[in-house]
């Protein structure tokens, strides 16, 4: 049980399963609909001006014996560097005390760390897919970080039309991104990758409740999955552009 909490709770930027649909008349190319997504979410402008992010918010992890949950709080710094460092009450499974879990990257190495089940290096998809997660958002300049993007059928995400994007790097894993036909916001995205620990899994992740701050909408509520478990993120204060050292994101 604790190590297949482990695994899913550490598991890098999870991405979206397709829901079937039938397609709407497509008049837009892949660029265009990133480009309406930018848009969408402040402009090019008021996204190259976030340089740094904290959010922090609650985390609940659903389990067979019951829902766990605690404190998280996600730090981001350009052009990659991240760190997420979560704190869950292990009370729901009959025991004391908590489990501290924490993932950084430093824009070349990562870590995840437990105080349950050890350290461990990331590497294969989990390494690729954060140097990919380019902050603010790996579409602000898709094309110079050497990722291509195609148009793909278009699908039904809760009922609703959507367009979606095949986002491929030049190493990792490939992601299919969901756009709301309206409002071009991200609604669901998903990728296929290699966990230690379950295996070959989709990373599945709907971001909801955006919210304007410092004029760029921000995804509130976040729910992933991945190898059968769901966790969900709700963060109540998203600040941007604070100051963070970068000894933040490097192991000690």
């Amino acid at each position: 049980m604790r190590r297949h909490i482990f695994s899913v709770v550490i598991l890098p930027a999870l991405v979206a399963t397709v829901l079937a649909g039938q397609a709407f008349a497509q008049t837009l190319t892949a660029e265009q609909v990133v480009d309406k997504h930018i848009a969408a979410v402040g402009g090019r402008e008021a996204l190259s001006k976030i340089t740094s992010r904290k959010a922090t918010g609650t985390m609940t992890i659903g389990t067979p014996q019951g829902n766990l949950s605690g404190p998280v709080e996600m730090t981001a710094k350009t052009p990659n560097k991240m760190r997420a460092s979560i704190r869950v009450d292990l009370s729901a499974l009959g025991a004391a005390g908590q489990m501290a879990i924490d993932q950084l990257f430093d824009g070349t190495t990562g870590w995840m760390m437990n105080s349950m089940s050890g350290d461990q290096p990331m590497s294969g998809d989990q390494l690729a897919g954060a140097k990919n997660a380019f902050f603010p958002s790996p579409l602000l300049d898709c094309k110079a970080h050497g990722f291509t993007i195609a148009l793909q059928p278009s699908e039904k995400v809760n009922n609703k039309n959507a367009y979606v994007i095949l986002m491929t790097p030049t190493s990792g894993p490939a992601a299919r991104m969901y756009f709301d036909a309206e409002t071009f916001l991200l609604v669901r995205s998903v990728s296929r990758v290699v966990n230690p620990q379950l295996g070959e899994v989709d990373q599945i992740s709907e971001p909801s409740d955006y919210r304007t701050v410092d004029g760029v909408k921000i995804a509130f509520l976040v729910q992933q999955s991945a190898g059968g478990q769901d966790v969900t993120m709700k963060f109540d204060k998203i600040v941007n552009n604070v100051a963070v050292d970068d000894a933040v994101f490097i192991k000690k």
